[in-house]
């Protein structure tokens, strides 16, 4: 294997092994919302209002529609580690992608030196 692919193969498998490391993964938001109830004489209907919250939600698309659903406070760090998680994997995967399509890039040039030099 020529040195430059070494390389190339060695920075791949270094960046599969942090993949390895990679916990649970969502895809989504997590938002902190403070809401009005729609009472007419609650406080949330005061001017200025005081909205009821803070109440938290985690928010995805799928199927093209979204799905929003209310999370108790004390489960918000692990979705938002899980958010984040998929994040380090998308970012771990683009730079394997960059590699593989560098290895290719190389190997395409080698071979046109190669039929020119013929």
């Amino acid at each position: 294997m020529p040195e430059p692919l070494k390389q190339l193969h060695k920075s791949h498998q270094r960046l599969a092994r942090q993949l390895a490391h990679i916990g649970p993964v969502l895809k989504g938001s997590v938002v902190k919302r403070f809401m009005p109830c729609g009472k007419p004489n609650c406080r949330c209907q005061a001017d200025p209002p005081q909205l009821h919250g803070p109440y938290w939600q985690w928010s995805t698309a799928v199927n093209g529609k979204t799905l929003t659903r209310r999370l108790a406070p004390e489960h918000v760090p692990l979705y938002l580690e899980w958010i984040d998680n998929r994040k380090r994997l998308e970012a771990l995967l683009a730079k394997m992608y960059h590699l593989s399509q560098q290895a290719t890039a190389d190997q395409a040039s080698k071979a046109s030196k190669t039929a020119s030099a013929r």
